[in-house]
């Protein structure tokens, strides 16, 4: 991000051959004045003094422009975004902001330089411009603090959460500065790299060629390091971290004594193989009793199957087996089969399978699979592609033996799947019409930005409707909602088989894409969802790292925000199955025996 030291010459100066200053004259936009003390002089100045100098030769290094455009990206790093932000997270925030913003302004000053053809960089700001930007930078840095906090207790006020105490301000003024620091220390790395290429490189070629292809090659070198090395290293290390949390028993979990569970007698699974989410999967729900209680009526006893990723070895054998397991359990005689994607590391949303067996009396039987050791977020980075085969491989197999039953006795088909649980939840169909083909109903909550039949249905939604909550095709087959008051919406009819999209405006899940970088999206052109502050804003390069972060604390706001879905899931899945005697009461009554694990 930044470069070495140019010295200041006079005019009448010869022009630097091709083995001098060029190299690091395409690198950077700094400049160093001529130091005149002589080595006896400085040894014999005093403290203060050698002090002094020593900060006006780090002054110099610094990019003015680069200095400007920092702190004016650190300003914007503090207007609101989706969701709360604690002190932690603001100042990564604001540190990457103000490091981004550093570095644009180096290149545009570069980028100058070389579209002038000057081979010398201009000379440093004055002493008094400094000072003027020190004293603008601190008294617009506390007027933005100031109205962070206001934002930040309007974005609490409106999600219940709690305000953030007076401690949370100096800790964002201590990590963002470390951050930005951290981050200029890995640019002025990269920067030496490129100096120290370039400079080999004039010995063979011109200056501006040499610039063009010592950036390059170093570019490409890091790429490779980072990929093939770092990346190599990490998730060697990220894999065999979360293998051994997969092992792992929570202490409430203990082997099902019921043959309609996987990993109980005579199941075609072990239950050490099921992998830590698996044996929650299995262990917990109603039992018969609480079924009983609650429907008013002799309950069945409900079947969950679900095949870890030890329990076969592929992904493909994995489905098969986990369909195997259903028929095993005589899932295929059950009113409702429902096909669960899970996330990465093998979680189900239980308010998603509780709501079916409450619904159907436990005459269900729902079925999952693991694909992956990695949690949700990482598994999307770097094993999305297992999660989509995942996903296609589960419904391919269930669907399959659905279809060998008689159509007049086969049980109602339906798929659900949260954040990359239903992008792999729906990876098994093209369409909507294609899901409304090949099942019976469909629930997808929190979407993520790369699911391909959601973005696709957005894209084309209908003229008028925002991206936040599109409507696609007059809501005939499916709908979006981000509360159960949007099932009516639009007020059209809604054919027998219904897919639901689940999705809150400030989930950061949803709406992250590497396209916030540079573009604004329609969910910030078009007016705000209900739990947006009307404050935030697009900004570039600062509201994709907003997102991000906010993405980390997804899940740590209350129900109906951010990445957080429970209690619109009994209604929506009362909208899509329509059970017999089920009613908006029995809804309300079941909301307080929900939980998401």
């Amino acid at each position: 991000m930044t470069s070495g030291e140019d010295r200041s010459e006079a005019t009448t100066d010869p022009a630097p051959t091709p083995d001098e200053a060029p190299a690091a004259a395409e690198t950077s936009v700094q400049t160093e004045t001529t130091d005149t003390t002589t080595e006896d002089e400085q040894a014999t100045a005093p403290t203060s003094e050698k002090a002094a100098g020593w900060w006006a030769r780090q002054l110099q290094r610094v990019s003015f422009a680069g200095a400007i455009i920092a702190l004016i990206d650190l300003w914007f790093s503090m207007t609101p975004s989706l969701l709360p932000r604690g002190p932690l997270f603001q100042g990564i925030v604001g540190g990457a902001s103000a490091a981004v913003g550093y570095l644009l302004g180096v290149f545009i000053m570069w980028l100058a330089r070389f579209l002038i053809s000057r081979d010398r960089p201009w000379p440093s700001a004055a002493r008094l411009a400094w000072l003027i930007l020190a004293a603008v930078g601190l008294i617009g840095t506390v007027i933005m603090l100031a109205l962070f906090m206001r934002w930040q207790n309007e974005l609490r006020d409106l999600m219940g959460v709690e305000h953030l105490d007076w401690t949370a301000y100096p800790i964002i003024a201590v990590i963002a500065p470390i951050v930005f620091l951290l981050l200029m220390a890995l640019g002025r790395l990269f920067a030496f790299g490129v100096r120290s290429a370039v400079r080999l490189l004039n010995r063979f070629a011109p200056p501006r060629i040499s610039a063009a292809v010592g950036a390059g090659l170093v570019i490409v070198l890091t790429f490779f390091i980072l990929n093939g090395v770092v990346a190599k290293y990490s998730m060697q290390w990220l894999n065999a971290s979360f293998a051994a949390a997969n092992e792992e028993t929570k202490p409430d979990n203990a082997p099902p004594t019921s043959s309609l569970r996987s990993g109980g007698p005579g199941s075609l699974v072990t239950w050490e193989s099921l992998g830590r989410e698996g044996r929650v999967f299995v262990s917990r729900g109603p039992d018969v009793g609480a079924l009983t209680l609650f429907n008013g009526a002799p309950a069945t006893e409900p079947i969950r199957v679900y095949a870890g990723l030890k329990s076969a070895d592929s992904i493909r054998e994995t489905a098969e087996l986990a369909a195997d397991e259903l028929v095993r359990t005589g899932g295929l005689e059950r009113q409702v089969v429902a096909v669960g994607s899970s996330t990465g590391s093998g979680w189900v949303n239980k308010a998603t399978v509780d709501s079916l067996e409450y619904m159907y009396n436990g005459d269900t039987a729902i079925v999952s699979m693991q694909y992956s050791f990695l949690p949700s977020w990482l598994s999307f980075l770097v094993d999305k592609e297992r999660a989509r085969q995942a996903g296609r491989a589960l419904f391919e197999a269930v669907s399959e033996r659905v279809r060998s039953v008689p159509e007049a006795d086969r049980p109602k088909l339906v798929v659900f799947g949260e954040s990359l649980g239903s992008f792999a939840g729906e990876s098994a169909f093209g369409t909507i019409p294609t899901v409304a083909a090949r099942t019976d109903g469909a629930l997808f909550s929190g979407p993520t930005f790369n699911n391909t039949l959601w973005n696709d249905t957005t894209y084309d939604r209908d003229q008028g409707s925002p991206q936040r909550l599109p409507i696609y095709d007059d809501g005939a087959q499916v709908r979006f909602i981000a509360d159960e008051n949007d099932l009516s919406r639009p007020d059209a009819p809604w054919d027998s088989t219904r897919i639901v999209y689940l999705q809150h405006a400030s989930d950061p899940i949803t709406w992250w894409s590497p396209r916030l970088i540079l573009n604004e999206p329609d969910w910030l052109r078009e007016p705000r969802g209900s739990d947006v502050l009307s404050a935030t804003r697009w900004i570039r390069f600062v509201t994709f790292l907003q997102v991000s972060a906010d993405m980390a604390v997804s899940t740590s706001v209350p129900d109906g925000h951010g990445h957080d879905y429970l209690s619109a899931i009994p209604y929506s899945w009362a909208a899509i199955l329509q059970p017999p005697g089920w009613t908006e009461a029995k809804t309300q009554a079941l909301l307080p025996r929900l939980t998401r694990d």
